[in-house]
């Protein structure tokens, strides 16, 4: 029995490590040259031509699976368009497999943000004042202060096309302007304007648990201090575990609505002007910096892994607070942003990184992954900006 990691970056090499310490075979399945194939804990890897098609990515991983015996082996989604193909093809892929990944129905509200704001409206959950136009007439009923953002409701499609994961529009002529070009990518009605939340991503946490039946078997809080991009993050860069009871509260109400199972992170930003944490996101999958659960006490990629194949996973105690996780390869480049501008003093910056509990790549144990990593940015910067 083992496991099957659909991407190989560093989230991915979080996942091979973790059930590669324990014994546990594993097979990754990319389309990129990525990192973690070069693990010591990966037993196999496979690079494949495409995985942005749903039904190209089922027949894929199917194929796969077949050709190498993997019946009954759990599988990792890492990106978000996996999620979704696994969601809406999920029958045909339980009759090989383990996928932890809910049925469409469910996933759905997580991976379309429409989808999002609209069940967090309907529970009382606080998220930013959103509209959502599907022409450019549209536009002039949005009476939002500028500046306002520009984001997808689906992200994968537009990130992978701009790598941005949002645009700010200071002005009713950009508002135009950029909707044109997001409407290309989109398609009309794929794009939501949102009121702008102050702050950077030290304004940011998330709530990431293993969830099930109503309640999370394990979870805990972070605190995003830094991200890549600094504005609007796709990645965080730097997070540390935290205690806000408030974001648990929240999540779970959300989880529990739409009937959720897996791993998940819900994101949130608090707004200063008034203290009110505000959804943005819910990721249905392993998020960044799941690698600094074993330091907290949670190994989430093993306790998800040990329910698929039917052994007891009791309640998790609680995370430890105060761990720091880092992945330098892009936050030594953010913070010389931040740096720059002024919004970051060079010795908090160092400050901050003595002592830090995990690193997301690096690895005494297992160096190769760290040292391809370096050899790649070139590539990874022409692919995903990074």
């Amino acid at each position: 029995m083992g496991a099957v990691v659909i991407g190989g970056d560093y989230q991915g090499l979080g996942i091979v490590r973790s059930l590669g310490r324990r014994g546990i075979p594993v097979c990754i399945i990319d389309n990129e040259y990525s990192i973690a194939r070069f693990s010591r804990y990966a037993q196999r890897s496979v690079r494949v031509r495409e995985l942005r098609d749903p039904e190209v990515t089922v027949d894929t991983v199917l194929e796969i699976g077949r050709r190498f015996r993997l019946e009954g082996w759990v599988l990792y989604p890492t990106r978000d368009e996996t999620v979704s193909a696994f969601a809406m093809h999920r029958s045909r892929l339980a009759e090989f497999f383990r996928v932890p990944t809910p049925e469409w129905e469910t996933t759905r509200w997580a991976t379309d943000k429409r989808n999002t704001y609209r069940l967090a409206g309907d529970l009382g959950i606080p998220a930013p004042q959103t509209w959502y136009p599907t022409s450019v007439d549209d536009l002039a009923e949005i009476d939002g202060r500028f500046p306002l953002v520009l984001k997808p409701a689906i992200k994968d499609q537009f990130i992978y096309a701009t790598k941005a994961k949002a645009w700010r529009v200071d002005s009713r002529d950009q508002l135009v302007e950029r909707f044109v070009e997001a409407a290309a990518i989109t398609g009309t009605d794929g794009m939501m304007v949102q009121e702008l939340v102050p702050g950077g991503g030290r304004h940011q946490f998330g709530y990431c648990a293993f969830f099930k039946d109503g309640r999370a078997v394990a979870s805990l809080v972070a605190r995003r201090w830094r991200q890549h991009p600094p504005d609007f993050g796709r990645a965080s860069t730097f997070v540390e575990t935290v205690d806000l009871p408030q974001l648990a509260e929240l999540s779970e109400e959300f989880l529990r609505a739409i009937d959720y199972y897996g791993l998940v992170e819900v994101e949130f930003k608090r707004d200063p002007r008034d203290g009110t944490y505000k959804l943005l996101d819910v990721n249905a999958r392993t998020w960044g910096y799941h690698t600094l659960g074993p330091t907290a006490g949670l190994d989430f990629p093993y306790l998800l892994f040990r329910d698929q194949v039917g052994e007891r996973v009791p309640n998790q105690p609680r995370a430890k607070l105060g761990i720091r996780w880092v992945r330098l390869v892009t936050d030594l480049p953010m913070a010389a942003v931040e740096i720059g501008r002024g919004r970051l003093g060079w010795r908090t910056y160092f400050k901050s990184l003595r002592g830090v509990d995990a690193e997301a790549v690096f690895s005494r144990e297992d160096p190769l992954p760290g040292l391809v990593e370096l050899a790649l940015i070139p590539y990874l910067y022409v692919q995903r900006g990074f």
